[in-house]
């Protein structure tokens, strides 16, 4: 059977429990169908580039699908008529990843470490030298008459 990766956008009122239960609703309409879903991942709350009926968030979701054709047809009719759907995207792929998306290994990545608010460097990078405006060398420079005539 064909291998696709569904996501789709959920309206920023609902809840996340509820934008979950949606994404289970779709698996059971995959696997009533005669499809199965190997992977549901919750992305979260995230900004839209731009307002999509009067919402600046949406709830993304990706579904992993291994079914026919007919199925994905089902899938995205329902995700048509839905009233929380905000956008939908089902792409054919030739394999499926295993471990958690693209978008999840990034959040992990940009997790802080260190449990504080930052501030403090871990790292070995030399410190560049900032410019000292308080007076002295490094002011600004000197007007001159020249060039000031209007």
């Amino acid at each position: 059977m064909p291998l696709y990766e569904s996501v789709f956008i959920a309206r920023q009122d609902i809840s996340s429990s509820q934008a979950e239960a949606l994404a289970d609703t779709f698996a059971e309409i995959v696997a009533s169908n005669g499809g199965t879903v190997s992977k549901k991942e919750y992305w979260g709350l995230r900004n839209l580039t731009y307002r999509i009926k009067k919402n600046r968030k949406g709830h993304y979701t990706l579904l992993n699908i291994d079914a026919p054709p007919g199925v994905v047809a089902e899938l995205e009719r329902n995700m048509r008529i839905h009233d929380d759907v905000l956008r939908y995207l089902t792409v054919k792929v030739d394999e499926l990843e295993a471990g958690p998306s693209a978008i999840l290994r990034s959040r992990e990545e940009r997790a802080p470490r260190g449990g504080g608010r930052g501030g403090r460097r871990d790292d070995d990078r030399p410190r560049r030298p900032r410019p000292d405006f308080a007076g002295g060398d490094a002011g600004p420079p000197e007007r001159t008459g020249e060039g000031d005539a209007r």
